[in-house]
């Protein structure tokens, strides 16, 4: 029996798949707990509906994602810090930091997408990685001054 899986099911497929399956499986397991709905005209219908939506949700995503990404990539981040003996930071930036300063300047960006590979705890600039999609990826400036 074929059936469109609703949720990911373990060893046998992921969201929106269509598989072949026992019919005892198909209807004592998947369709009992609305895992899975039988496939039919109307199933696939409402499941291509689904996806073309989605697709196009995601593609107005990623265009606001690239026009985020051009306003950031030629600006510098400016944090003023404390230093003690021979010019040395006291901590570092962390992600928290840099994201109440893009938000400062009207960027709503989540901690969790920003990526720092090297601490940030030296004067001068240092580059920060920062993911919004995984199609949009760019690097932002921070600087750090007495």
């Amino acid at each position: 029996m074929k059936v469109i899986l609703l949720k990911d099911v373990k060893k046998q497929g992921k969201k929106d798949d269509i598989i072949d399956v026992s019919d005892g499986y198909a209807q004592n397991y998947l369709i009992k707990n609305n895992l899975a709905v039988p496939v039919s005209k109307t199933s696939t219908n409402i499941l291509n509906k689904e996806l073309k939506t989605r697709q196009e949700e995601e593609g107005k995503f990623i265009k606001e994602c690239e026009e985020i990404k051009k306003a950031l990539e030629d600006k510098e981040l400016v944090f003023q810090v404390k230093t003690g003996k021979e010019d040395k930071v006291f901590g570092n930036i962390s992600t928290k930091q840099i994201s109440e300063k893009l938000k400062e300047l009207g960027f709503k960006i989540d901690k969790k997408q920003i990526n720092i590979v090297t601490p940030i705890d030296s004067i001068g600039t240092h580059n920060v990685e920062i993911k919004l999609h995984k199609k949009v990826i760019f690097n932002v400036k921070i600087v750090l001054k007495k």
